[in-house]
């Protein structure tokens, strides 16, 4: 009761601590994530401007829903996130020119982009604007229902989906504008044209001597950090990074082991041989035909193989590599396998051959009906009715063959019509199954009425060709997977190995252990791991302020098991550390020595006494050009040839810095360009080199000199 007593006369004391606590927490938060607006509700600023999380979000959506499947949700963020940045960039120069689009330009513009949707045509087919003001406003309308999408095209479209489409379009048509004003600026003049021709036709011959770098060891020059961090500090472009983060991991991957494939082959042996079976109905014991025996082949393959049954006949080239020449030799009831194959195990049969063409030529009418794959919007025939009229058509094919040709009108396949109904085709080729069926596996001459998803056709087969045996097999197919006992098994290795290094180093525990250390360098918005394929989550937890160097943690893996992965570097963003920046620096920085000791080596002041002091040889270069600064026997150096071309005839130069050693020249002989009368059509060359290339550059270097603030790796 005491201690309760003295807790009440100290009430407001204890929540004024409180309160503090509370305080320091959220200004603790604020200054490890910048500002809370900038962590919750925006992905970027450029030059001033947000992009809106929730609005970027629903764009991302939209992208995704569009793109399918097919796209990862990080590529396709990332997709979304340039066309923002290009529209914050480009907006800012918008503004500052005063480029607009008005409402009278906007409606040329949508004419423009709609006119061949029938939605917006009259009755004559020509583009209608009160259709198009009449879509928009129905769309408005329906905003609010459910459903509230309208079918545009092929796509279906909302009001807020349209008004980004319009502003996307105007976006363009700016782009357009500003970018043409900017290739309006790039055209070259006849003095840049008389220029670029000098370069190119204007030559030198020469004599020179070259002492190469590799004529001094390496380990004769002594490259100290100092020198590494100075040459780092010259050449600040050359090694400015982006913040990175090195990890290790140890993957252990849930795979078949030796014994689960020996079981797997069992398994499917054990399917060729009937066995006798309890019957819980009849209470009796009855016999279960195996692979062997069973009446109904199709289902026994569709019951016991991962891989469903194919009544096809296949040619040789259609068997599995592995296995085709074996299976394709088999008489009708014969077995090969268990056999591996592209990650099954495998047994087949075959169950019938035949003689059947490479190719056939056929010609056909086809006639479609309601929910068709591919039918035009104007068919109304049901199925039944489609059956009906096919029949007639052959009924009356059959009475008079001549008649085909006259009945095509009645077709729906237009391509075909234009050749008189034929069609060639190889059996590889793709085409609906049973179309395919009935070309291949009856004979010239025969016609008949066939059904596909396209519709009902009368195929009547003209000719085959290269007839050779097929085969029809039956396959059971089981894939090579983990057992659970093995899955176990992966599970105690990794738990192993995380219990292991809580006490030792990675690296060590995972050599003792004979386990491969992987290691990988990432970016803060990568999404791949070598290897390891889809991995953002282990990507967001290396650039996690909490995760330090040292850290480590286990992540599924795609395809089954575990990757054990440790932080063992962070690279912050700005200058490379020397360490990092030595593979490179080291070279130039040792060229850079090696030309100073070789000029103290020299005393000679021409060509051929700097030949002889240093027992080279002296080489010769003719018609030297400086649109391509190469020296025969010598390779690319610009910085020679451009010294060059600044000497007279008979002229020699004092020693030169190469790319591949150091240099003396002679300029032997001049070749001046003859001039042209008319440089017009070097300038037209140039300037179409120009407009080409201008708007990708003027974007990028608009982009490089734009203030970007990045979020994208706090939502993503």
């Amino acid at each position: 009761m005491a201690v309760l007593s003295k807790i009440r006369q100290r009430s407001l004391f204890l929540i004024l601590i409180i309160a503090l606590a509370l305080f320091s927490f959220v200004l603790s938060d604020l200054f490890r994530n910048g500002s809370a607006a900038s962590a919750q509700d925006v992905v970027a600023t450029v030059n001033g401007t947000d992009i809106d999380r929730v609005e970027f979000m629903q764009k991302v959506e939209n992208a995704q829903r569009m793109q399918g499947p097919g796209a990862s949700s990080t590529q396709t963020m990332n997709r979304v996130y340039e066309q923002e940045v290009r529209k914050a960039v480009l907006e800012g120069q918008f503004e500052e020119l005063g480029l607009s689009v008005e409402k009278d330009q906007m409606r040329d513009l949508l004419k423009q982009n709609f006119s061949s949707y029938p939605e917006f045509s009259n009755e004559a087919g020509m583009f209608d604007e009160n259709k198009l003001n009449e879509f928009i406003a129905n769309l408005k309308a329906i905003q609010n229902n459910t459903p509230n999408r309208a079918p545009l095209g092929n796509f279906q479209i909302n009001y807020n989906e349209w008004v980004n489409n319009e502003a996307a379009i105007a976006e363009r048509a700016k782009e357009q504008v500003y970018f043409n004003m900017i290739k309006a600026g790039v055209a070259s003049t006849l003095a840049e044209a008389e220029t670029d021709y000098l370069l190119e036709n204007e030559t030198v011959d020469l004599k020179y001597v070259s002492i190469p770098y590799t004529t001094i060891s390496d380990s004769l020059v002594e490259v100290t950090k100092a020198d590494i961090s100075k040459y780092i500090s010259e050449n600040k472009g050359k090694y400015e990074v982006e913040e990175s983060r090195d990890i290790a991991f140890v993957e252990f991957e849930e795979v078949a082991s030796v014994q689960d494939e020996e079981a797997i082959k069992a398994n499917l042996v054990k399917l060729l041989d009937d066995h006798e079976e309890f019957n819980k109905v009849t209470k009796a014991n009855e016999t279960v035909y195996g692979f062997k025996n069973t009446k109904n082949i199709e289902d026994f393959v569709n019951a016991n193989s991962d891989i469903k049954y194919n009544d096809n006949f296949v040619f040789k080239s259609a068997l599995p590599t592995v296995a085709a020449d074996s299976i394709y030799n088999l008489p009708v009831g014969s077995f090969y396998g268990p056999y591996k194959d592209n990650g099954f195990f495998k047994l087949s049969k075959v169950v019938a051959e035949k003689q059947m063409p490479d190719s056939v030529k056929v010609r056909h009418i086809l006639v479609p009906f309601i929910g068709a794959t591919r039918v035009d919007p104007s068919i109304t025939d049901t199925e039944e009715e489609a059956e009906a009229t096919a029949d007639s058509i052959l009924n009356l094919i059959k009475t008079k063959q001549s008649k085909f040709v006259d009945l095509l009108e009645l077709s729906s396949d237009k391509v075909s019509n234009e050749k008189e109904g034929v069609i060639e085709f190889g059996y590889n080729q793709s085409f609906a199954p049973e179309f395919k069926a009935y070309s291949f596996e009856n004979n010239i001459g025969d016609i008949d009425v066939v059904k596909t998803s396209f519709g009902y056709h009368i195929i009547e087969i003209l000719d085959q060709k290269n007839k050779s045996r097929a085969v029809k097999v039956a396959t059971i197919a089981q894939k090579i997977e983990p057992s659970e006992e093995t899955i176990d098994d992966v599970f105690n290795s990794a738990s192993k190995f995380e219990v292991a290094i809580q006490k030792g180093d990675f690296q060590a525990v995972a050599k003792e252990n004979n386990y491969t250390v992987k290691p990988v360098s990432l970016k803060v918005l990568d999404e791949n791991i070598p290897g390891l394929g889809s991995q953002r989550s282990m990507v967001r937890w290396a650039f996690d302020a909490e995760t330090k160097v040292g850290d480590y943690k286990r992540f599924s893996i795609p395809g089954g098991g575990y990757a054990v992965v440790e932080l063992v570097k962070v690279t912050p963003e700005g200058l490379m550390s020397p360490e990092n920046a030595s593979a490179t620096a080291i070279a130039e920085i040792r060229n850079e020595k090696k030309a100073k000791m070789i000029r103290e080596k020299i005393s000679a002041s021409t060509v051929a006494d700097v030949a002889k002091e240093q027992s080279v040889n002296t080489r010769t270069a003719s018609a030297v050009n400086m649109k391509n600064p190469t020296l025969s026997g010598a390779g690319l150096e610009p910085k020679v040839i451009g010294v060059a071309f600044g000497l007279k005839e008979g002229e020699t130069s004092k020693l030169i810095d190469g790319n591949k050693g150091v240099y003396m020249v002679e300029v032997t002989k001049v070749t001046p360009a003859a001039g042209l009368d008319n440089y017009q059509p070097i300038a037209n060359r140039l300037t179409t080199t120009r407009v080409n290339a201008v708007q990708a550059k003027a974007y990028n270097a608009l982009k490089d000199a734009a203030d970007i603030e990045d979020n994208r790796a706090n939502f993503y």
